[in-house]
């Protein structure tokens, strides 16, 4: 199984801009730029976009975990915040914090943490980023 994503940049680094797809059409031609990546304009980077990828295979690799343990999730909220830092004459993502609210029936606070910290380690989007992960776990109210 292979999935595309792709990228164009026209210009330079600080006033170019770029458009980014992905194979689905999920993403067609969104618009991407230093100043949505580094400065306060809005609009997608790619760090975000790591984000956002992360927190969803997290919460698939969880339900798939908490299924195999005989739980249903009813809700799986998580959140990938990934940080990028200037580093020596580049910039380097530094560390993500993931972390994950849910609502399952039944299971208890600590067996939820055991199984949420399997499916961090065991998401495939977990084990390609190359930076430290900050996780938090805890179950819905």
């Amino acid at each position: 199984m292979k999935r595309t994503g792709s990228a164009v940049w026209n210009g330079s680094v600080k006033e170019g801009s770029g458009k980014v797809s992905t194979e689905s059409g999920a993403l067609s031609d969104l618009n991407y730029s230093f100043k949505k990546r580094f400065g306060d304009e809005k609009g997608t980077n790619p760090e975000e976009l790591i984000g956002a990828a992360h927190a969803s295979c997290f919460s698939m690799a969880l339900s798939l975990m908490l299924g195999e343990a005989g739980f249903t999730p009813d809700e799986i909220e998580a959140s990938s915040a990934v940080s990028i830092e200037q580093q020596g004459g580049g910039f380097q993502i530094t560390f993500i914090d993931l972390s994950v609210t849910a609502k399952v029936p039944g299971i208890d606070e600590a067996q939820f943490k055991e199984i949420a910290t399997k499916a961090k380690d065991g998401c495939p989007v977990s084990k390609v980023l190359n930076a430290k992960i900050n996780f938090e776990a805890s179950l819905a109210g």
